[in-house]
């Protein structure tokens, strides 16, 4: 059995590992083209619902403890476990191989102690309602009781980047729910990897018999119409295009709720202060590169159109500078990156011939490519590939924001507030700072919603 890789060379086919209930599936494996892994049992992938999960009753503390041991061993990585998976990844993964070794190499960050207390404080409230019952007091001045109750979750994981499958694994952990993750075919090692690495920390504890992560091709009604329903589970939680979505939300229905993280696009928006001197200008364009290039541009933060308040001899200005930026490597980010599609260069050539215009800077090798045009181009820039548009004033910029637009990153600090009312009213759902877009603080709303508050089950006493 072999695979062909990115490079169009032949790899033999790898063996993807299953992980059920928190122990490694030694079942026979199946041949799936490019690569193997053990054939399903759907009766192991469920839990039944007359009994609690394995870490229902569990304190919080606990949990928290178990992670943050968790994060240790994956920064260790004293088995191998990670270094296995990166191995395995690379031949496979749209991401340069040095971008997947950064990336791995701070996964233990989403394990540590004040990030974890922070969701369970800004998101929850506190653990008080996840450990048991709070009491609220009515306006009768009754007394209510409510508690965040643990649910029973499918995850359809996006492989973009693997800091997706360890944020899935830590929300998971802290709803003290059971867990189903789906492997995504991009990422076929990370969470398993993770719920590996946790297992060698505390081998048959409860969280981490809560957890099983497999593979099996998306849509495959075989699978999904069987596990999807709510005698199984509470809730999907999916990550993804706008087939996966689509896919997933014809298995919604009472009792099984959908919690979407959807396909999102980002943009920029530079203020004319940028232009005050050769300095500022310079720090907007790097700040700009930064958020353009996040995951080499496959990261829903990363920012695509990039709206400049001036002429379009001021934008032009930017645009050069953020050209030479985006061929700098940065932490998750590679200098170079895949060459730019032969669909793409035909767009791209027919706006070269429009000049004045259009402007394009840079080639086709995938260090990055600029276009300034007058209004946004119709087709969506992929791959380190920035439009860059010229606004007479920022607020301008607001009406090319939408509800799938996620991050917009402002310069400079202090023309957010003047933005950030009109771009939620637009359905925009994070606004930061230039530079900033990278990454998401715990604690905070993703894409519009607290994902810990939303993952639980709540009930009432009252």
């Amino acid at each position: 059995m072999s695979a062909t890789t990115l490079d169009g060379t032949t790899a033999a086919s790898v063996a993807v590992v299953h992980v059920i209930r928190g122990e490694v599936d030694d079942s026979a494996p199946v041949d799936l083209g490019r690569f193997t892994a053990p054939a399903l049992d759907l009766d192991r992938l469920v839990w039944p619902r007359t009994e609690p999960g394995p870490a229902f009753h569990v304190p919080v503390a606990e949990i928290v403890d178990l992670l943050v041991e968790t994060g240790e061993a994956l920064k260790a990585d004293r088995a191998g476990l990670l270094a296995e998976a990166l191995e395995r990844m690379i031949p496979v993964s749209p991401l340069p191989a040095e971008v997947l070794e950064r990336a791995y190499a701070v996964l233990w960050r989403s394990f540590q102690r004040p990030g974890l207390y922070a969701q369970i404080d800004h998101e929850l409230g506190g653990a008080d309602v996840l450990d048991g019952w709070r009491e609220v007091r009515l306006p009768d001045d009754r007394i209510a009781a409510t508690r965040a109750f643990p649910p029973r979750l499918v995850h359809i994981i996006a492989g973009n980047a693997p800091g997706v499958a360890a944020m899935s694994v830590v929300r998971g952990a802290l709803t003290k729910g059971v867990n189903l993750l789906k492997l995504p075919s991009n990422d076929l090692f990370t969470a398993t990897a993770i719920l590996r690495t946790m297992a060698a920390v505390a081998p048959g504890h409860p969280v981490v018999r809560s957890f099983s992560a497999v593979y099996w091709r998306g849509g495959d009604e075989a699978v999904e119409s069987v596990l999807f329903r709510p005698q199984f589970f509470d809730k999907l939680v999916a990550w993804g295009g706008e087939a996966t979505i689509r896919s997933a939300v014809k298995y919604v229905g009472p009792g099984f709720e959908l919690v979407s993280f959807d396909p999102k696009t980002s943009i920029s928006m530079i203020g004319r202060e940028a232009f005050a001197s050769e300095e500022s200008l310079a720090r907007a364009a790097d700040a700009g590169a930064a958020d353009a290039t996040f995951f080499n541009q496959q990261a829903c933060v990363a920012s695509r159109f990039q709206f400049v308040e001036g002429s379009w001899d001021d934008a032009d200005r930017y645009a050069a500078l953020l050209c030479e930026r985006l061929g700098v490597a940065r932490e998750f980010s590679s200098a170079g990156g895949p060459r730019v599609a032969g669909e793409l260069r035909e767009e791209i050539d027919v706006l070269r011939s429009m000049d004045p215009e259009y402007r394009v800077w840079g080639g086709y090798d995938g260090r990055g490519l600029v276009i300034r045009s007058p209004e946004p181009v119709d087709f969506h820039p992929d791959g380190k590939i920035v439009d860059v548009v010229p606004v007479g004033a920022l607020y301008e910029a607001v009406a090319h924001a939408g509800v799938a637009t996620q991050t917009v990153g402002v310069y400079p600090d202090a023309r957010k507030a003047e933005l950030r009312d009109a771009l939620a009213c637009a359905g925009v759902q994070r606004v930061v700072s230039l530079g900033k877009a990278g990454g998401m603080p715990p604690g905070l709303s993703h894409d519009g919603f607290y994902p810990l508050q939303r993952l639980m089950r709540w009930v009432n006493d009252e």
